[in-house]
């Protein structure tokens, strides 16, 4: 099995940052990408960053220029660095990774239980 643990949410001003990580854990013989989810409220979960395991990205247009994530493949760790925070970034922040667990062909999902950031004054 293979556990991945958020942290770094919170309570921010509109305007401040907020540094998310998610760190995985278990039987993990490699990751192929690394994704950033958000869900609101009242609305449907939506991507927001990715990056694969040669390091590539791509950003949904709310995050573009505002939000960078990064990933450290020997702590087996991606980041999602928020700047410039706004109100409608309020949601429960979710990591998914795409991995596997041996050599081989097969890839699996895991989930992340969620972060809170809440951007309000």
């Amino acid at each position: 099995q293979v556990q991945l643990v958020e942290s770094g949410g919170g309570l921010v001003q509109p305007g401040g940052s907020l540094r998310l990580s998610c760190v995985a854990s278990g039987t993990i013989f490699s990751i192929d990408s690394m994704k950033w989810y958000r869900q609101a409220p009242g609305k449907e979960r939506e991507l927001v960053a990715t990056i694969t395991s040669g390091g590539s990205t791509n950003y949904a247009d709310s995050a573009k220029g505002r939000f960078t994530i990064s990933r450290d493949n020997a702590k087996n760790t991606m980041y999602l660095q928020m700047n410039s925070l706004k109100p409608e970034d309020t949601a429960v922040y979710y990591c998914n990774i795409r991995y596997k667990r041996r050599a081989g062909i097969l890839y699996y999902d895991s989930w992340g239980q969620g972060t809170q950031v809440t951007v309000s004054s």
